[in-house]
């Protein structure tokens, strides 16, 4: 076998990819990032066993993190950046080895590559399938992918200046573990819902973040056609990269589009003072093939979402910075202070037609927990009236998958009176829909990225507080969940930490659950798949 990788919903046959990624991978780019998570816990054990002080390790921190992003489905398939990291990362190991002088340590935190193909053939030994029990490759995996999208929300905290070391320390604590043969599957399950509880710990701190930064989300509506300017697409999640992409081009004459999962910048009221912050270009990251070409000017990517392009010319438009990368595409680096220099990307832009509209109208969000908790007296009362019976968080991912328009005919068919709570690319499906309001409560509440998926949890247990209830299942709230990444991953595992049960994930279950770990969260959890619409629709409501 070339390689082995099930970490994505779309994983090949739903069991792993193993000569090519479904995501576009290859088998060197495979091999390398599972060489490079393996240096990152031979890293975290000499931190846990040697009882390094973390909040003292500083940008090691950093780099453990930038490491971790880097390995998250489309985030990164430059293998030369990779074999880099792979460098950095074994050069700081070694230096934390000397001076921590622990005896006794995996093997992990002690081999030796020195060439790309060393690298390669030491990777073929260690990935995923070099543990040989499946239950325990399978708990060991999901925390690991739990891990992954920790650190990507933690990286983008880190770049508006909020740190914990304490989520630092459990992800040296989590990445440790999965070496530890002498651990039971109970513990590895105990460690699984620990993972959830720093997923919450560290979408709060991104919250705060965010809106310390740029102020609470509000109710906007943003703008899905074009303007005749000249004009550069962002994607990804980091509000850094945009701040400083705006700052760089007001007063230019080109434009600023958001795709994807930058649709909920418009949503903060920092962003509001820029003229040239045009709107939100296209849809979710998988349409980006075609849209990409009628767009017509330069894209930056700031984190994953990134599909292959199909031709050189999108190609040569394309930059990436932080995580991200794409070989052949310029990386946009951060000075030691953090500032980008955006001005290749802005020269560009300027000799590039103006977008070709693709859409018109506009689409409405802008629903985190502070907007909806000053919408609480009218939402409590939609509910005590019956006006509205049910609320379904539709969060998650969107895919390829053809399978995913369920998730559109869902919406649709749902009763009238019933709302959608959403965050992350899932809403894709049907945000464009106008599925109407109820009593000036629009049926769609989008509250922002994946990450915002934290505001959904707060809405939640503040209207079991309101309501007066002791179990958060009490409410009259479904979850039916998309996923697609490892970012999902931790968001999932953070509601099961916070007590949320008879989750419905699709449009299929993970490939990395064994049958039976898969079992246990279905007879722990409630965790069920996905039916048809109609079929799940009833289950629901009744």
């Amino acid at each position: 076998m070339s390689m082995f990788c099930f970490q994505c919903q779309e994983t090949a046959r739903g069991t792993g990819c193993e000569i090519r990624g479904v995501c576009g991978k290859t088998e060197e780019v495979a091999k390398l990032q599972d060489l490079l998570i393996y240096t990152l816990k031979g890293i975290s054990e000499i931190v846990v066993k040697g009882r390094l002080g973390v909040a003292e390790l500083g940008e090691i921190n950093g780099e453990v993190l930038s490491s971790l992003f880097m390995t998250i489905t489309n985030a990164n398939f430059d293998d030369e950046a990779i074999e880099e990291q792979i460098r950095k990362m074994l050069a700081i190991r070694d230096g934390l080895n000397k001076s921590a002088a622990v005896k006794n340590l995996h093997e992990a935190a002690s081999f030796k590559v020195s060439a790309k193909e060393e690298m390669l053939e030491k990777a073929a030994k260690v990935g995923v399938l070099s543990t040989q029990n499946e239950d325990v490759r399978s708990l060991r995996e999901m925390i690991t992918y739990g891990v992954k999208g920790m650190a990507a929300y933690a990286e983008h905290a880190k770049n508006l200046g909020k740190e914990d070391p304490d989520i630092s320390a459990f992800i040296y604590e989590a990445l440790a573990a999965t070496l530890d043969d002498s651990l039971t599957a109970d513990e590895l399950v105990a460690l699984t819902l620990k993972t959830g509880e720093y997923g919450v710990k560290v979408m709060a701190l991104l919250d705060e973040a965010n809106t310390s930064k740029y102020g609470n989300p509000e109710i906007t509506e943003v703008n899905i056609g074009v303007r005749k300017n000249p004009a550069i697409l962002i994607s990804g999640h980091d509000l850094t990269d945009l701040e400083q992409l705006m700052e760089q081009t007001k007063g230019t004459g080109v434009d600023v589009y958001t795709h994807g999962e930058m649709l909920p910048a418009h949503y903060y009221p920092f962003f509001k003072k820029y003229d040239n912050f045009a709107g939100n270009y296209g849809n979710a990251w998988w349409k980006q093939v075609g849209e990409f070409e009628s767009f017509h000017g330069p894209i930056l990517f700031t984190t994953n979402c990134i599909v292959p392009p199909r031709s050189e010319e999108v190609r040569s438009r394309i930059f990436t910075t932080g995580s991200a990368g794409y070989p052949g595409c310029l990386n946009i680096p951060a000075e030691e202070n953090g500032k980008k220099d955006f001005s290749e990307i802005i020269a560009l832009a300027k000799t590039l037609p103006s977008p070709e509209e693709i859409e018109t109208g506009s689409i409405v969000g802008g629903f985190a927990h502070n907007q909806v908790f000053a919408l609480a007296d009218k939402v409590v009362e939609a509910v005590k009236s019956g006006a509205i019976k049910k609320f379904f968080v539709m969060a998650g991912c969107d895919g390829r998958m053809k399978s995913r328009d369920y998730y559109t005919e869902f919406a649709e068919k749902l009763p009238k009176d019933t709302v959608i709570l959403t965050a992350g690319c899932a809403k894709y499906r049907y945000n464009k829909l106008g599925l109407g309001e109820i009593g000036g409560i629009p049926r769609v509440l989008d509250a922002g990225q994946c990450n915002d998926s934290y505001s959904l949890a707060l809405i939640a247990l503040k209207l079991k507080e309101v309501f007066g209830l002791d179990d958060i299942n009490k409410l009259p709230i479904a979850y039916n969940i998309a996923w697609y990444e490892q970012k999902a991953v931790i968001v999932l595992l953070a509601l099961l930490y916070l007590g949320v049960k008879n989750i419905h994930l699709g449009p299929t279950l993970p490939g990395f659950l064994s049958p039976n770990v898969a079992n246990v969260l279905i007879e722990k959890f409630g965790i069920a798949g996905i039916g048809s619409a109609e079929d799940d629709i009833s289950l629901f409501m009744a």
